[in-house]
């Protein structure tokens, strides 16, 4: 609930701001990439790659800025030995700023991305509905393209890097040191407002 109200308020602010410019809806997939993390050493579980889903809303404020608030499921899995692999869903939420390499309006708009985002781990077994996830804060960087092919339909493309603390998901007596990274990969479209 709490996050629907940030998200809520972080909207009402930044609509404000934008007005009489651009806002973007967009949906992309595509793959979650963890490397092969190492969560806890002893054993070691590793955190594998999955795919993502992901939801963006975006305003372009000025000709080459903008805000991209969203929501992003990436469902990966847990390799555990001698147990075997378990689902580990992970839920996103995040804000990046946008500095895009052409104006607005334009057909072919490369831009970077940076911001802060929070992931939410849940454990194997547990469920969203049971509040037994673990929520780390963090950082997120990267790019992309977006591509303008009707007056309101637009194509994506995004490669994002998510850096946060690594989840105490199994509470061993060996808490999980070091960052994890999770890169995205994505394709996606959007309606341009």
């Amino acid at each position: 609930m709490m996050r629907r109200l940030v998200f809520a308020a972080l909207f009402c602010t930044c609509a404000t701001v934008a007005s009489a410019q651009v806002a973007e809806i967009s949906v992309s997939g595509g793959v979650s990439r963890f490397g092969g993390a190492s969560l806890i050493t002893n054993p070691n579980v590793t955190l594998g790659d999955g795919f993502r889903l992901a939801f963006r809303f975006t305003l372009n404020t000025y000709r080459f800025f903008g805000h991209e608030f969203g929501y992003g499921y990436a469902h990966s899995n847990a390799n555990i030995p001698d147990q075997g692999t378990f689902a580990l869903p992970v839920h996103q939420g995040f804000y990046d700023f946008l500095a895009y390499a052409t104006p607005e309006g334009s057909k072919i708009r490369p831009f970077a991305a940076g911001g802060v985002q929070f992931s939410s781990f849940f454990p194997p077994g547990t469920s969203v509905y049971y509040g037994n996830q673990v929520t780390k804060f963090g950082i997120n960087y990267g790019g992309g393209l977006k591509f303008k092919l009707t007056s309101t339909w637009g194509a994506r493309i995004d490669v994002r890097q998510y850096n946060s603390g690594k989840p105490d998901l199994f509470q061993t007596a060996e808490a999980p040191s070091g960052r994890l990274k999770q890169t995205e990969i994505s394709v996606g479209v959007s309606f341009n407002l």
